[in-house]
């Protein structure tokens, strides 16, 4: 594993994950598979998969679901700056409600995670980080989470440290109105931004009518050099340096559209640490999000650089 100049640090909240082994209403499932999730965790163990460096930090409660989390990313080799809180780490059940359909309760109000706060950054960390990448679920934890990810970023642009952004939304956290002029201020910060379309529209204000390349202009404006708008099945279109790149869906069967957006996110970011041009960072983020929805789970099916090429190669047994 490369540092690859400092590689990645991420902060924000990891949950504990149960899924329904079976399709249909949660009430009626057998039984109940524990894993973990969170997006920052997530693009974390993608980068680290890829071999650049990675570090996440966050506050996990003194319990099992937190023990399983820190060993988790320990066992990913991902770095864990971790603050043990009194109260319990976040859960969150996913009910496969059917086949191709997923829906998610959380149970995180005053969680451990919600707990973060700016002197939970360990001093020097970000300063030497090749990147910070940040989410914006973190903002929507409460003031604290959104104070930490302001310092985060202030330290990152005082140290010269490029800045990641993702906006995922969340609507079981915060409304649109609530979230658009945060989406924006950290945007402004940024020097990546990433969004799904629908996102893109809540932070600049936009209408459905808008479309993705106009989406991209409206948000490199606000400050990023690099702007990757997520069209899911669609592939992803990309503003960066003021060029525009089309990037074509990888086909697969779809299994579990979780955690894919994370993926191809982790994708970029790990080619860009490395130093890959533009038409790899986005290939491989495409590759990667293709992986992610062919299993169920969050971070599960991340690939490893070997293993980039499967998805493209005719045959269907490697030997």
């Amino acid at each position: 594993m490369t540092d690859a100049d400092g590689g990645l640090v991420t902060v924000g909240e990891t949950l504990g994950l149960l899924v329904a082994e079976d399709v249909g209403p949660l009430s009626l499932t057998r039984g109940m598979r524990l894993s973990m999730g969170g997006a920052e965790s997530n693009v974390a163990i993608g980068v680290a998969r890829l071999g650049v460096a990675a570090t996440w930090i966050g506050r996990l409660g003194e319990d099992p679901i937190g023990d399983l989390i820190e060993r988790q990313l320990l066992a990913e080799r991902v770095r864990c700056l971790v603050h043990r809180d009194p109260s319990p780490t976040a859960i969150m059940l996913r009910e496969r409600r059917t086949g191709t359909t997923a829906r998610v309760s959380y149970y995180r109000h005053g969680s451990a995670g919600s707990h973060l706060r700016p002197a939970d950054l360990p001093d020097g960390v970000i300063e030497k980080a090749g990147l910070l990448h940040l989410s914006g679920i973190t903002p929507a934890l409460g003031p604290g989470p959104a104070e930490t990810v302001r310092e985060a970023m202030r330290r990152a642009r005082q140290a010269g440290v490029p800045v990641s952004f993702d906006l995922n939304f969340r609507s079981r956290l915060w409304d649109a109105a609530t979230a658009a002029p945060v989406f924006r201020e950290i945007a402004a910060g940024a020097d990546i931004l990433f969004a799904g379309e629908d996102e893109a529209r809540i932070g600049l204000g936009s209408d459905a009518s808008v479309g993705p390349e106009a989406l991209a202009d409206g948000l490199a404006a606000l400050g990023p050099t690099e702007v990757v708008i997520k069209l899911g099945r669609r592939g992803a279109l990309a503003r960066i340096e003021g060029v525009v790149f089309d990037v074509p869906p990888v086909a697969v069967r779809a299994i579990d559209s979780v955690g894919a957006g994370d993926a191809f996110v982790a994708g970029y970011l790990a080619s860009r640490l490395l130093g890959r041009d533009v038409r790899n960072r986005l290939t491989t983020a495409a590759i990667a999000g293709a992986f992610a929805v062919t299993v169920t789970g969050d971070w599960e099916a991340l690939p490893r650089p070997h293993e980039l090429s499967l998805l493209t190669e005719g045959e269907d047994v490697q030997r």
